[in-house]
């Protein structure tokens, strides 16, 4: 069974292209305020969960509160949520009013022409991805439905606490 597992496991990260302890490559993205940050710059305090999203998703939006949630609960620690939007250039401002209708705290980055999404293969949306300090992606999720954020929370604390159960990328989208 376990050798199944490990099968599997290999052919997914064949089909998806990220392997566990991929090392995130760094890249630059302009933020909602405007400002334009690296994923180094980011990192350099602690772990940071990047959430590719769109306005239109309606499972990312299910899912946005959680990371919300995350990302006030876990700040102390470095950790910070870095929400990648896909809307294209024309839905500007929409992004903007739904990030301060709904009060959210996280950072916003954008990435209309899917470069950065691109790159990490990042292809259902929502796409999570969880990256240590150290630069290694330790966990990627595709899709939400109910229930996702508890899986979400485990995996942010596990690399909060360096242990090694994080080590596996999941694969499945939802």
């Amino acid at each position: 069974m376990k050798r199944q597992l490990l099968i599997l496991g290999i052919l997914l990260s064949f089909v998806f292209g990220i392997e566990p302890k991929t090392r995130l490559p760094d890249f630059s993205i302009k933020l909602l305020n405007g400002k334009t940050v690296t994923i180094q710059e980011l990192i350099k305090e602690g772990p940071i969960l990047i959430d590719f999203w769109a306005t239109w998703c309606v499972p990312c939006r299910k899912e946005m509160r959680y990371l919300n949630t995350f990302h006030q609960k876990y700040a102390q620690g470095g950790f910070k949520v870095l929400a990648v939007n896909q809307d294209t250039p024309k839905s500007l401002a929409k992004v903007r009013s739904f990030i301060r209708s709904n009060r959210y705290e996280f950072l916003v980055g954008l990435d209309p022409n899917k470069q950065i999404s691109q790159k990490l293969n990042a292809v259902v949306l929502p796409t999570t991805l969880i990256v240590d300090r150290d630069g290694f992606i330790r966990w990627q999720h595709q899709g939400y439905i109910a229930g996702d954020e508890q899986e979400i929370e485990r995996q942010i604390q596990m690399v909060l606490h360096g242990e090694q159960d994080g080590d596996e990328t999941e694969k499945t989208a939802k």
